[in-house]
């Protein structure tokens, strides 16, 4: 049974060697503690029916992300989807996401990676300034992605490999991090955070709301 963690940081231990990004059931995911996602952006409780868990461990290769999600209704998703490139608005559809601010000074600056149940993905580079958000489309970060899809429930995964943006942790290094699911389509319901941000509307952007990952 997976430990749950209080919902202020994530552990991330280390494993020893890298993670294919379909090996969603492998032993080393049983060293990862879980943190739950079962509120709206608002704060609210989620119904019970679309809570999920998150997972998080790295390697020298990659930070690897695991959700686990109940899914007792039918998936919003692209019939026809595109996993060579980039879907732009995937937001609009079933996802799981992650927003990691490698600087823990500068909770500003942080990197959004999302995918979908059909094995779409997104990558954005973002930085919010007092004039607004700012968001670096072009981003490419070589994210690979997988899921599993079962009757109820989902499994998505992401490796997320280390570069000159987001640079290898170092053992107790701690960032800025949210977690995010987003599913079905009621716009007043479909929008779940690890830690909720609690705007007027929806909105998963607000660095103030991140907990804290951190590299053991």
């Amino acid at each position: 049974m997976m430990e749950l963690l209080p919902n202020e940081i994530v552990i991330a231990p280390r494993v020893q060697s890298s993670l294919s990004v379909d090996d969603l059931l492998n032993s080393n995911w049983d060293k990862a503690s879980a943190v739950a996602i079962t509120q709206l952006w608002s704060g609210q409780k989620a119904s019970a029916s679309r809570h999920a868990v998150a997972q998080i461990c790295w390697s020298a290769a990659a930070l690897h992300v695991r959700f686990i999600g109940q899914q007792n209704e039918p998936l919003v998703v692209n019939p026809n989807p595109v996993t060579d490139r980039k879907t732009l608005g995937l937001w609009d559809r079933d996802v799981c996401e992650i927003f990691i601010a490698p600087d823990s000074a500068n909770p500003q600056r942080y990197f959004e990676f999302e995918a979908a149940p059909t094995g779409e993905w997104v990558d954005l580079g973002i930085v919010i300034t007092p004039a607004g958000r700012e968001t670096e489309w072009d981003y490419a970060s070589g994210m690979q992605t997988h899921a599993i899809v079962e009757p109820n429930r989902i499994v998505i995964g992401m490796k997320i490999p280390w570069s000159d943006q987001i640079l290898e942790p170092t053992v107790g290094d701690e960032w800025p991090v949210n977690l995010f699911r987003c599913i079905g389509p009621d716009e007043a319901t479909r929008y779940l955070a690890w830690r909720p941000t609690r705007t007027p509307e929806p909105n998963f952007h607000v660095p103030g709301a991140f907990g804290w990952l951190k590299f053991v």
